[in-house]
Parts: structure tokens; sequence; C-alpha cells
């Protein structure tokens, strides 16, 4: 039996390409925490709840609560960099108006 190819021609094979999704998975969120200090007025956090964590006026003043009778409190659940630009937003409304209050962000498990 004779090869009738041409000598530059190669054998093509027919197959299937599969793509692999990539796996994603969530971003870890982190929780910003309000700090209880003795000398930030209360209303100064009730305006920072409403003005950095879009806080209604009766949402911000029960969180306000809550961190002056336990001396921590919750401001919102987020991605690490917005978790992190609502913390230097806080600090530095805060260092801006004399006041010492902390904020922080913790790893939510």
């Amino acid at each position: 039996m004779t090869d009738k190819r041409k000598p530059n021609e190669t054998d093509r094979e027919v197959g299937v390409v599969t793509r692999a999704k990539p796996k994603t998975k969530k971003p870890s969120m982190y929780r910003v925490l309000i700090l209880n200090d003795d000398y930030t007025p209360m209303e100064f956090v009730v305006l920072i709840l409403e003005h950095c964590f879009g806080k209604s006026r009766e949402e911000a003043t029960r969180i306000m609560l809550h961190v002056h009778n336990f001396g921590v409190g919750v401001c919102g659940v987020y991605p690490f960099d917005v978790a992190e630009t609502k913390v230097a937003q806080v600090l530095d409304l805060a260092r801006r108006s004399e006041h010492p209050l902390q904020c922080t962000m913790e790893r939510e498990d």
C-alpha cells in the first residue's frame, strides 16, 4: 500500500475541548466594630453610624446604646476592602472632630 500523503501534511486528531470552570469562592467578610469610650459624645457616634454606614436614626441609636452598654457594637459586615475603608473613614472623622473614638474590624467566622 502506498502512502498518498504529501510529505508536509500531518495527521489531524478530532477531539472535544473542555474548559474547566474556575472555582471562585466568596470573599471573606469582616465585621466593623465601634468601641466604647468615656469621652466621645453619644450623638457623634449616632452621626458616624448614619453618615459612614447608612443607618437610620433609630438603628444608629440602637447600635450606639449597645456600644455604650456592652463596650462594643457591630456597625456592619463587609468584604475586606470595604471594611478597611469604613474603619479609616470613622477614624478620620473622629480625629478631625477631636474625639478618641476607636473603630476596628475582625474577620467573620
